[in-house]
């Protein structure tokens, strides 16, 4: 007799198999032919089986279903690498764009005839943008209905104004100096030039709210579209992606482009803003080309608020109190990381091409304009290189740490002991086992989070030593493995906690609250990294203010001075890590809101102790 597909399972679990005298949903041909293809493969994830006593999120048999579940949810199947990858390919094209305005946003700005001072205030656009427009992002997203999904309309939006900003403030020289060369003006002008100053910030500004639309839409895309148990495989996935857009974004700021692709612009900004935009338009493509959202025009109507800046307070202040716990815990020590990593993101080009340059203005400090000009061009790509092995670093502690972790929120939590999977080959069996031995049990997520905050702590109070372009390229370097963990640990922790929770409620056929979505609460982590930006903005403009020395005159250190100054709030942030648990607690009224048979029952508690026990998500509890 032919054993089933759900005892063969169960067989290679080591369980018992009883008589089963219906047939199992695996039978059904839809599931079956999708197991079967998975079974083997080194792409794609096998499908897990939860426990049967999982409410709504067990497959249900089409045929011999049970009429009081609630629907299979395809979003709850476990997915593979080509998915995961193609969820979260628009990150990368995001990030380099980001890249772009990293590496080279603050020289161009400083060769428009901007001062460090003045430059600094102007980057207050990144922090405001964030703690404005993804708030409100998230909440409109959660609120949409479109038939496309919830994100993909604001993922479309935001890229169309981020690729005109962008080319907006690439040609703006050109755009500025023709209309007033209409009326005869010319464009070496005092007027002209500062014209040209005040459009290029109010460019600045215009890309980083397009920026952040985009980037709100898509975290909560990738939240929304990948498994609650692998939350923590996406988030490692997203941030591997963003180590690749940086790495390409720097290749190509490190490279005289003009030389090369001279069809794309005529200076070296213009050509990286042109690539940046390519780069956007095709992964944003690619991602919503292959990856469907939820059709939101069948969920319930949005409850209907004011539309106003006084409504949307509300409802950011109403949001702030009902955060998850460990989501809390995050945006404090992002709050305090924050005013450290910040300066690190906008001026580590800078110093590194600031020290480059001391050496050629001490030997000759009566330089022309244009040799000063020519000199800090190279200054600049110095300093993308350092930002290349920044990249490099980053992507390849993406790449590698994993392996070494202990995965606590994800669903390899409760697989370590390896009886959950069947491996069909030998060869499968060994990589299992060798992944399984290099595992550090414990190093968990959260504590490779509070020490890259040390790593980050260390090199920004070494910046004041070191006079050596091989020293500073080096330093920041280092920071690239904070910089890994920054990308994964805090958006892994909330989105599993969010995830898990938004989970059982679709189990249990809760409506949710508002102020409990994907949109919303990712936009108020923004905020937590967003708000620092702005403190560190002031203070970095005060150090400037008092310290800065006109461009091209020797002895300007005003650079290191600032950034060893966040590395103090690091440290505070390494210390409020510790805070921060190890495994995702749901709150009792999860499991009691919305249950069809109350906890005092056999089945009640059964139920309360699957959700307790993680069985659910692959979550530790």
């Amino acid at each position: 007799m032919g054993q089933t597909d759900d005892q063969k399972g169960a067989k290679c679990a080591g369980a018992k198999v009883p008589n089963l005298t219906f047939e199992s949903p695996l039978s059904h041909p839809k599931v079956k032919a999708q197991t079967l293809f998975s079974e083997g493969s080194p792409l794609l994830s096998p499908p897990a089986m939860e426990n049967e006593e999982e409410e709504g999120l067990m497959r249900e048999d089409p045929m011999h279903g049970d009429s009081t579940q609630k629907p299979y949810d395809k979003y709850h199947e476990t997915k593979g690498l080509l998915y995961i990858i193609l969820l979260t390919i628009s990150i990368g094209g995001l990030q380099l764009a980001w890249a772009v305005e990293l590496s080279n946003g603050t020289p161009y700005l400083l060769s428009l005839g901007l001062s460090k001072s003045l430059m600094a205030l102007v980057w207050i656009a990144g922090p405001l943008s964030g703690a404005l427009v993804q708030p409100y992002v998230g909440i409109l997203s959660d609120n949409c209905r479109s038939p496309y999904g919830k994100r993909s309309p604001f993922m479309v939006g935001g890229g169309i104004a981020t690729i005109i900003s962008l080319l907006l403030l690439a040609w703006v020289r050109e755009i500025v100096g023709g209309f007033f060369g209409l009326f005869g003006a010319d464009r070496e002008s005092e007027g002209v030039k500062i014209t040209i100053i005040v459009f290029a910030v109010l460019f600045i500004y215009m890309v980083d709210f397009a920026i952040n639309t985009v980037q709100a839409a898509i975290r909560a895309f990738i939240l929304d579209c990948c498994p609650h148990h692998q939350q923590e495989s996406a988030n490692s996935m997203a941030s591997r992606v963003v180590g690749i857009g940086n790495i390409l974004g720097f290749i190509c700021g490190f490279v005289d482009l003009p030389k090369h692709v001279w069809f794309f612009g005529r200076t070296q900004f213009q050509i990286l803003c042109t690539i940046a935009c390519i780069a956007l338009a095709s992964t944003v493509i690619l991602s919503l080309s292959t990856i469907r959202e939820r059709d939101a025009s069948l969920e319930p109507p949005p409850i209907e608020k004011g539309a106003g800046l006084l409504s949307l307070m509300k409802q950011v202040v109403s949001s702030i109190k009902r955060l998850p716990p460990q989501t809390r815990k995050v945006c404090e020590v992002q709050f305090m990381a924050w005013i450290g990593f910040f300066p690190q993101l906008f001026y580590s080009s800078s110093y590194v091409g600031d020290i480059y340059v001391q050496p050629y203005l001490e030997a000759n400090p009566n330089m022309t304009p244009v040799q000063i000009d020519a000199l800090y061009e190279k200054a600049t790509r110095v300093g993308t290189f350092a930002l290349l092995i920044y990249a490099i670093t980053s992507l390849s502690t993406n790449v590698l740490l994993p392996f070494f972790i202990n995965p606590t929120y994800d669903a390899a939590s409760q697989n370590s002991d390896g009886t959950n999977k069947c491996y069909d080959t030998a060869t499968q069996r060994f990589t299992a086992n060798i992944l399984k031995a290099i595992v550090i049990p414990w190093l968990t997520i959260r504590r490779a989070w509070m020490f890259s905050h040390m790593i980050f702590a260390g090199c920004m109070f070494s910046t004041l030593f070191v006079t050596n372009v091989a020293g500073a390229t080096a330093i920041i370097g280092i920071v690239g493995v904070s910089w890994a963990m920054t990308l994964w640990a805090p958006f892994a922790i909330i989105s599993a906690e969010v995830s898990k929770r938004d989970a059982l409620r679709r189990a249990r056929g809760i409506e949710t609250d508002e102020e409990d979505q994907a949109g919303v609460i990712l936009g108020l982590h923004n905020m937590a990294i967003a708000t620092p930006q702005i403190i560190a903005t002031i203070l970095s403009s005060i150090v400037f203010k008092f310290l800065q020395k006109p461009r091209g005159m020797p002895g300007d250190h005003s650079i290191a001075i600032v950034l060893a100054g966040g590395g103090i709030s690091t440290l505070v942030a390494a210390f409020l890590t510790l805070r921060i648990k190890d495994e995702v607690e749901i709150p009792d009224t999860l499991v009691e809101e919305g249950s069809e048979v109350p906890l005092t029952s056999e089945r009640g508690r059964r139920s309360s102790e699957l959700v307790r026990s993680g069985s659910m998500s692959g979550l530790s509890y």
